[in-house]
């Protein structure tokens, strides 16, 4: 593949990707997923709060609504043109979850949503949130359990295993049921933790299917029959409005 056919590939994916993050950003329950992240942040008009892993970006800009110095980070420098471009008024960052580009204690706030179930070491970046954070300061970690994704399928067994193959492909799969001891464990206090779960019926969400089966026949899981007879069944189940996916989430929040 040239470099050209490589550079439209990714342009493909990236805008593939964002379409489905801004279908389910869009959804109600997801927006009062991410204004709940807001309130248990407890934010201090004019402080600093970091959001990392900003993606497009959406949570800095609502952040900065509220008041508060809002600056968005991530390693992906698509992601931050895209950003950029949506909202030019925000501060943006390129930076890992692990190496964060601020001074020790000089933010009040962080936020990290979809972050730590693609990390190798999720200790490193909590103990970097804890060295950021200012006394007092508030920080507020979202994410799914990728082993816990419900999927209507006719056929159960084939859908189990889709979903372990490919939970099994990332960093840290099961962050979100590790919230609370990776908080504890990095010295923060008042730990809490709240699941609300997000049911998806929209064929737009099509494009999240994609995504679990492609992978999970890649790693040899599942052939090349079975993911597509899946994704078939699938999108006859959206086109005909018989989708149905539905996601915990965790929030858990604690104190520096």
């Amino acid at each position: 593949m040239s470099r050209n056919q490589e550079a439209v590939e990714e342009h493909r994916d990236t805008q593939s990707l964002l379409a489905v993050l801004d279908a389910a950003d869009q959804l109600p329950s997801a927006t009062r997923l991410r204004a709940r992240s807001y309130e248990l942040l407890s934010l201090v008009p004019g402080s600093t709060v970091v959001d990392i892993g900003c993606g497009a970006g959406r949570a800095v800009a609502e952040l900065a609504e509220r008041g508060v110095h809002a600056v968005g980070v991530d390693p992906d420098p698509v992601m931050l043109t895209a950003a950029r471009e949506r909202w030019a008024a925000t501060e943006f960052r390129e930076a890992g979850a692990e190496n964060l580009p601020f001074a020790d204690g000089s933010v009040r706030g962080y936020r990290a949503d979809k972050v730590f179930h693609v990390l190798r070491e999720p200790g490193r970046a909590m103990a970097e949130a804890r060295r950021v954070l200012a006394p007092g300061g508030r920080a507020v970690l979202v994410g799914q359990d990728w082993d816990a994704i419900m999927i209507d399928s006719d056929d159960a067994a084939l859908t189990r295993t889709i979903v372990h193959a490919r939970a099994d492909l990332l960093g840290t799969p099961r962050a979100g049921r590790q919230y609370r001891n990776l908080l504890l464990d990095s010295g923060f206090d008042d730990v809490t933790v709240e699941v609300h779960t997000i049911v998806f019926t929209d064929p737009a969400m099509l494009s999240l299917l994609t995504r679990l089966a492609e992978p999970a026949c890649m790693s040899g899981a599942v052939d090349r029959d079975q993911a597509d007879e899946w994704l078939i069944e699938q999108r006859r189940r959206a086109e005909g409005g018989r989708l149905f996916i539905a996601i915990p989430f965790f929030v858990a929040a604690a104190s520096a």
